[in-house]
C-alpha cells in the first residue's frame, strides 16, 4: 500500500477518534535505539496501547515488535493504515521528522515526535497549521522535562524559591554521540550537532522557567570535517560533519532576564545536565533535563565570607512518579480522550526550534538574531497523577 492510499485508510479509520473511550492506540514509526527507550514505558502504561511498529527496515520493525510483545508490525504505510492507531509516535531522523508527522496527520492520526519539531520554520508551521486545519494533536519531545525531576524545579522556581529569575547558565559537553552510537552520521548532519540535538532539553527547561526568548547572539565552531564511527557493523567508517559542533550562546528572554548556554561535541571533558538559575533570593540548580529524575538543590545568598567558598544547599527530592520518555504521549493521549490541553505541544516546540536555528544564524553572521516566534507559558504537569494507574476506562 502506498503513503497516500494508507493515508486515505487512515483519515476514514480514525474519523471517530475522539468519540473513543478506553486506552488510546499507539504505533511507532522508527524502531532504531531510541524506540526502546520509549517502548520500555509504553508498554507499562495503562491508558495507551502500542499496537503497530513500522519502520523502512521491516526485519527490525518485526524483532523489535517481538521483544516488546506489539501485535503488528512492517512498514510505515502499514502503521498509517491502521484503524487501531490513534497517535503515530515519529521516531525518524530529524530530516524525516516533518513529512512523516505530514503523512499522520493525513491519514488522520495524532503525532507525537522525537526532538526536535523539523530542521527549518518553513516545515515545522506547515506541519502545525495542518494538524489545526485537521483537528489533531501535535506533542513534541523533549518529554524528559515533564517528568519529576526537572518538574519539580520548576514548581519550586513558581513558589518563589529563590525569588525572581534573572539569569541562568546551562552546560553540555561531551566528546558526542559518535562515541556510543552505532551509525552517528544523522547526529552531525542539519538536524543535529550538540545544539539541535541536545539543545531541546535544556532550551524548553529554560523556556519553561522563564518563559519565550525575545533575542539571541552566539559564536560556533566546527573542530572536524569528518568523523569515524567506532563501534558496531560500521565500524571505522568516516561520515561529515556539517553542522557546529561547539556553540555559546546569549539568549534574552521577554522577561528581560538572560542565560548563558554552552553546547559542544568537541570536549574530552564531560559536563553534562548543567542548569543553573539565579534569582534576587539565591541560585537553584535543577537536575539534568536529559533525565527524567533527580532532585532540586537551592543556595541562598551567604551571611558571610565564608558561605561563599562553602554555600549551604537545601536539597529537594523529585516529586512524582519517575517513568521517563513515552510520559509526553501518553500526556497527549489522555487529553485526547478528556478534551484537555497537552503540556509538549507542537507551538512549544517551534519556539524551541527558532530559537536553536536563531542562534546557528547568529554564530554565522555574528549578529544578534531577534526572535520571530513566541509561546504561551507553559503550564506545570500534575505530579499526583499516576501514570500507571488505568484512568481512561476499557
Amino acid at each position: 500500500m502506498s503513503l497516500p492510499q494508507a493515508a486515505a485508510a487512515g483519515a476514514a479509520a480514525s474519523a471517530s477518534a475522539s468519540a473513543r473511550s478506553g486506552p488510546v492506540g499507539i504505533g511507532i514509526i522508527g524502531t532504531g535505539m531510541i524506540s526502546n527507550a520509549y517502548l520500555d514505558n509504553l508498554i507499562r502504561f495503562p491508558d495507551v496501547r502500542v499496537v503497530a511498529l513500522g519502520d523502512l527496515n521491516e526485519a527490525l520493525a518485526a524483532e523489535k515488535a517481538a521483544a516488546y510483545g506489539v501485535p503488528f508490525s512492517g512498514s510505515p504505510a502499514s502503521v498509517l493504515a491502521n484503524a487501531e492507531v490513534e497517535i503515530v509516535i515519529n521516531l525518524t531522523i530529524p530530516a524525516a521528522h516533518v513529512p512523516v508527522a505530514l503523512d499522520a496527520i493525513a491519514a488522520g492520526k495524532h503525532v507525537w515526535i522525537e526532538k526536535p519539531i523539523g530542521i527549518n520554520r518553513e516545515e515545522a508551521k506547515a506541519l502545525l497549521l495542518a494538524a489545526d486545519a485537521a483537528g489533531l494533536r501535535v506533542g513534541v519531545a523533549p518529554d524528559t522535562v515533564l517528568n519529576p525531576g526537572i518538574q519539580t524545579a520548576l514548581r519550586h522556581l513558581a513558589a518563589g524559591a529563590i525569588g525572581t529569575p534573572l539569569t541562568a547558565r546551562t552546560m553540555m559537553r561531551y566528546s558526542g554521540p559518535d562515541l556510543f552510537h552505532p551509525n552517528p552520521a544523522f547526529l552531525f548532519a542539519r538536524g543535529g550537532g550538540p545544539l539541535l540535538d541536545m539543545g531541546p532539553y535544556y532550551v524548553t527547561t529554560l523556556v519553561s522557567a522563564f518563559g519565550p526568548v525575545r533575542k539571541v547572539y552566539a559564536t560556533g565552531s566546527t573542530a572536524k570535517e569528518t568523523r569515524t564511527v567506532k563501534l558496531g557493523p560500521l565500524t571505522g567508517q568516516s561520515f561529515p560533519v556539517s553542522v557546529l559542533t561547539h556553540v555559546d550562546a546569549l539568549v534574552t528572554f521577554e522577561s528581560g532576564a538572560s542565560a548563558q548556554l554552552t553546547f559542544s561535541n568537541d570536549s574530552p571533558l564531560a559536563e553534562m545536565g548543567t542548569v543553573e538559575i539565579i534569582g534576587a533570593g539565591g541560585m537553584l540548580l535543577t537536575p539534568d533535563p536529559n533525565h527524567a529524575d533527580g532532585g532540586t538543590r537551592v543556595a541562598r545568598h551567604p551571611q558571610e565570607y565564608a558561605e561563599v567558598l562553602q554555600p549551604t544547599w537545601e536539597d529537594y527530592p523529585e516529586e512524582g512518579t519517575v517513568t521517563g520518555r513515552g510520559y509526553g504521549a501518553l500526556d497527549m493521549a489522555r487529553g485526547i480522550r478528556e478534551g484537555l490541553p497537552h503540556v509538549a505541544t507542537g507551538e512549544l516546540a517551534l519556539h524551541v526550534l527558532d530559537i536553536m536555528l536563531a542562534i546557528e544564524e547568529s554564530a554565522a553572521a555574528g549578529e544578534v538574531v531577534v526572535i520571530g516566534s513566541t509561546v504561551d507559558p507553559v503550564p506545570l504537569v500534575d505530579h499526583t497523577r499516576d501514570p500507571f494507574a488505568a484512568t481512561l476506562g476499557a
